[in-house]
């Protein structure tokens, strides 16, 4: 039995949770060397303390092209539990990562996108401008996150409490997540 971060109790049919990340950062800047990836770092170093294996790390330029084909390669090929991007969620004429996130997933995650976003927005009016997505191709969930560090962490927190539960349930998880009930009064359903 675990207990979900609601503090549900379930029973789990999974022998493991794939804990295994990908994180890839989209900079053209990046990619050509003129600047260190301290997004991809940080967020590694932030998913590793919590209990992740960061099995791969990434940097490409922001072209649709080649980050889907890591998409792709790191959910098909490689099977990884989860994949993280950091950078190209914005609104300039080279962000294009929510373009190639789309172009590959099979279900989208629009309520934690939609957390990131309301999160940060109490942090700063930019976050509204963020076009993040969030979504799962076949076993893996794809999470969109900022460029900047200290909004990759920001972000990143907002769903690590949800993170287990979520790549339990795309992973196969069955069992039903429920307070457990010591015993109910009459008034209760």
């Amino acid at each position: 039995m675990t207990t979900s971060a609601t503090g549900e109790n379930c029973i789990r049919s999974l022998p493991f949770i794939n804990k295994s990340v990908a994180v890839i950062t989209v900079s053209d800047r990046g990619a050509r060397g003129e600047r260190e990836d301290r997004s991809g770092q940080v967020v590694a170093e932030q998913l590793e303390s919590q209990g992740y294996l960061v099995a791969a790390r990434s940097i490409v330029p922001d072209e649709i092209p080649e980050i889907r084909r890591l998409l792709c390669r790191y959910s098909d090929q490689d099977k990884l539990g989860l994949v993280i991007t950091t950078g190209g969620t914005g609104v300039s004429p080279r962000d294009v990562t929510p373009e190639a996130t789309l172009a590959v997933v099979e279900r989208i995650v629009p309520g934690m996108a939609e957390a990131m976003r309301a999160a940060s927005l109490g942090k700063t009016v930019h976050a509204m401008m963020s076009r993040a997505v969030v979504g799962v191709r076949g076993a893996t969930l794809i999470v969109n996150l900022p460029g900047s560090p200290k909004a990759a962490l920001e972000n990143l927190a907002v769903l690590l409490p949800a993170l287990p539960h979520a790549l339990e349930k795309i992973q196969g998880e069955t069992s039903d997540c429920a307070k457990l009930r010591t015993h109910a009064s009459p008034s209760e359903p």
